[in-house]
């Protein structure tokens, strides 16, 4: 038999189902021909699709040997055929649809992914704290219902509501809470990784798969391009709706899915791809199916494997990510986030309910976990946040998608710059970076419900007080020899040191509350001015005062009980030393600051040609006569330096001025005494007139509406404090305007007149040491300068 000779013929799906299969066959034996026989009937009912297939030991062709014997007896030369019907089943259309569209974007292989555009539109969902923003909405469709209805404009008040609801919105999503974030992530319209796909690449091609018999949806991985690069991405699948979420198990992959990642790990890896993994995922799935299949197991492997791949590896978390679920696919040398996305180890609700016994109190357990994408670059866990729309990334998913090709861009185009060992090193280091600790800072266990309370309470010890005295001291050295060796006092270790005794006070302070039993007083204060300073309600504002002057009488007066009271006191009194160093530092380094100013102004009047000029003449002239005492010169010359002195004295007045410096004549002890005396008998009257009871409640009121206005002040908190401003200068005015206050000023003012002039009419203090030392100015021009 020529077994080349047989011919095979597979046709398509007949009408009614049957699928069709041919053989044709003339062959020719050696010794004698034999006509071919066709199997029909009881022949074919019997014999098996086995033995019609089964190899030719047992006949010729896979025809069984008793059915040739039989054929012999005739001559005539005959083809046969064999059919045989396969059972109906249904046609599967999957993954090619009838009419696939050649011209879809990413090309034809994209139907390969079953991720089609949803027949619905995702219906709105508003979240808690939205809710205000939705009254907005509801009265600028009111309006334009009505506009509609009546025919009449109202487009001004459409646009007002408009930009009113745009502001509450940023204002809203500017200052969102730890818990908010956390809330917009598992928005239920939230893009999804292939909704972010198909936006940023020109072209995608999902692989499937473990090679091991099992394909998770809950991880999708592909090949796409980004401006002509190839990338390999995989990221955690959520669904845009229950049905789809059930598919897609609520995006937590079981082992499968971690396996069929690093499967495409390997892939890109041994192909050169650059890997890019999107993060959205509560968590890795924890049935009990999923244990037994080794989760742990394949989240390890992924996490080692991933350390030590040879390509660029960027992740972004889009949505939350939820510890090692997120991190197997999340060892990247470039972590970046989404703005409103989260990354924790725990769910905030699951920290609430093991620290606090109860899930109410996730907010409270969001803000301290420190999950926001903000707090993480901070931390320098995450490498960048990646901005999103006012309103979240599901308010515009497209403009989202943008912002992450960009940022991924950026970052592929620096990891590309680096060579294979450059690269490793890179992700192991900021892996290696994470975290810090503390050592030699003791601290005691906090206290048990049930345990039973001690006389005294232990409090957490701070700085020593003979450390600190050791530092200050140590300080007061440095400062020493510096004003010996340069004249000016060191600021950065004073302000240093400062620092540090005002964070030991405040330590003091909060722990001798504590141990008076303030400590709950002080928090419902500082809750209720919270409270006054976001109301308009101003009868709070007296009963708040009297709280807080309660609270502080109570604590001064037992202050002396406290454990620490002896170290508060210590470091007040370190404090009060420092601080008036600091005082003088700055006081010092304005006056030497004021004083190169004048000098180098009064040079420059100096040396004006004019004056110099004349002063040149007038030495000359004093030289001619041979005069060496002022007290021998004529007249003339006399009047000629009074005059010089005068126009002098005018251009330095000048110079001060505009300093802001008052120049004042030298007055007599005793002028000058009586003036001081009248001061502090003014500053007397007003201290009394500002510790009475109606002007000090004026004050405190007015620095309560100033604290609660805060830098932007509306006009009705602009009125306030202008009219408690002119009430208090009122009163200020009223108390200066005393009779006898008045008559003591009229005659000290007289009297510095009368001294005033006589001091001027002495030709001998006039004419003295080069004719200004007595105008008290009391600044050295030039030591050496000398009309003679």
């Amino acid at each position: 038999m020529d077994i080349n000779s047989i011919g095979w013929n597979v046709c398509e799906w007949s009408k009614d189902g049957a699928w069709c299969v041919y053989f044709g066959s003339n062959w020719r034996m050696a010794s004698t021909s034999h006509p071919p026989v066709a199997f029909s009937g009881s022949l074919a009912s019997k014999t098996s699709a086995s033995d019609l297939l089964r190899s030719s030991r047992n006949g010729v062709c896979g025809v069984p040997l008793k059915a040739l014997g039989r054929a012999r007896l005739g001559s005539k030369k005959r083809d046969f055929t064999i059919s045989a019907k396969v059972r109906k089943v249904k046609k599967h259309e999957y993954p090619w649809p009838e009419d696939p569209d050649l011209n879809v974007k990413g090309g034809v292989l994209s139907h390969l992914s079953p991720f089609k555009p949803l027949k619905e539109r995702q219906k709105p969902v508003t979240l808690d704290f939205e809710k205000p923003l939705m009254d907005l909405q509801k009265k600028i469709i009111d309006v334009q219902k009505m506009a509609n209805e009546t025919g009449l404009d109202f487009s001004d008040q459409i646009i007002s509501l408009e930009n009113k609801y745009q502001q509450a919105l940023k204002d809203l999503y500017t200052h969102l809470t730890p818990i908010q974030r956390v809330n917009i992530a598992r928005h239920p319209n939230r893009p999804t990784f292939l909704d972010h796909i198909f936006n940023i690449t020109e072209k995608f091609v999902e692989l499937h798969g473990d090679r091991a018999g099992y394909d998770d949806p809950a991880i999708v991985t592909g090949i796409g391009t980004i401006n002509g690069r190839s990338y390999m991405f995989m990221g955690h699948q959520k669904g845009r709706n229950t049905k789809e979420n059930i598919q897609r198990n609520f995006g937590m992959p079981t082992p499968h899915g971690y396996r069929k990642a690093l499967r495409m790990m390997y892939y890109a890896d041994h192909h050169g791809f650059p890997i890019i993994t999107f993060i959205d995922t509560p968590g890795a799935y924890a049935d009990l199916k999923s244990e037994e299949l080794g989760q742990g197991e394949a989240i390890a492997h992924n996490l080692r494997t991933m350390f030590g791949l040879k390509v660029p590896i960027i992740s972004i978390v889009m949505g939350e990510g939820g510890s090692g679920g997120a991190l197997a696919i999340g060892c990247a040398n470039k972590l970046l986030m989404l703005e409103n996305a989260v990354f924790y180890v725990a769910s905030p609700e699951a920290c609430a309910a093991i620290l606090w016994k109860t899930a109410k109190a996730s907010p409270k357990a969001a803000e301290k976990l420190k999950i926001t994408a903000q707090e993480l670059s901070r931390l320098q866990i995450a490498d960048g946040s990646i901005p999103e729309p006012l309103g979240g990334a599901h308010a515009d998913p497209y403009w989202t998608s943008q912002q992450i090709k960009i940022a991924i861009e950026e970052s592929m185009d620096e990891l590309t710059k680096m060579d294979t060992q450059e690269l490793l090193r890179h992700r192991m280091l900021k892996f290696r970076k994470l975290g810090g600790f503390q050592e030699g800072v003791p601290i005691d266990p906090k206290r048990k419900v049930n345990m039973k309370k001690k006389e005294e309470p232990l409090l957490p010890p701070g700085i020593p007080d003979v450390e600190l005295m050791d530092e200050v001291e140590k300080l007061k050295q440095e400062i020493q020899k510096a004003k010996e060796s340069t004249g000016k006092i060191p600021d950065t270790g004073l302000n240093e040191m400062i620092e540090k005794l005002r964070r030991e006070i405040d330590f003091e302070f909060s722990e001798a509350a504590k141990a008076l039993g303030l400590e709950e007083k002080l928090v419902m204060a500082r809750e209720e001015f919270a409270k006054t300073r976001n109301s308009n309600d101003q009868s709070m504002h007296p009963v708040l005062k009297e709280k807080l002057d309660q609270i502080k009488d109570e604590f001064n007066r037992n202050i002396s009980a406290a454990p620490n009271h002896a170290s508060l006191t210590n470091k007040l009194e370190m404090l009060q030393e420092m601080s008036k160093a600091q005082k003088l530092s700055e006081k010092n380094s304005k006056v030497n600051k004021l004083k190169e100013e004048i000098n180098k102004r009064l040079k420059e009047v100096m040396n004006r040609p004019d004056l110099k000029e004349k002063m040149d003449a007038l030495k000359a002239e004093i030289k001619s006569t041979g005069v060496s005492r002022v007290m021998d010169l004529d007249q003339g010359i006399k009047e000629k330096l009074v005059q010089l002195k005068d126009e002098m004295d005018t251009e330095f007045s000048g110079v001060f001025e505009s300093l802001g410096l008052n120049v004042n004549p030298a007055l007599l002890p005793d002028a000058k005494r009586r003036i001081d005396e009248f001061n502090n008998e003014i500053t007397t009257v007003m201290e009394d007139l500002v510790n009475s009871t109606d002007l000090k409640n004026k004050i405190e009121l007015l620095k309560m509406e100033v604290a609660k206005a805060g830098k932007t002040a509306d006009a009705e908190s602009k009125a306030k404090i202008q009219a408690l401003e002119q009430q208090i200068k009122q009163s200020l005015a009223q108390a200066m305007s005393f009779p006898e206050l008045k008559q003591k000023h009229e005659k000290l003012k007289e009297e510095v007149v009368e001294t005033v002039e006589s001091l001027e009419g002495s030709n001998g203090s006039l004419l003295a040491d080069n004719g200004g030392a007595n105008s008290g100015v009391g600044v050295n021009v030039d030591a050496n300068r000398s009309f003679a």
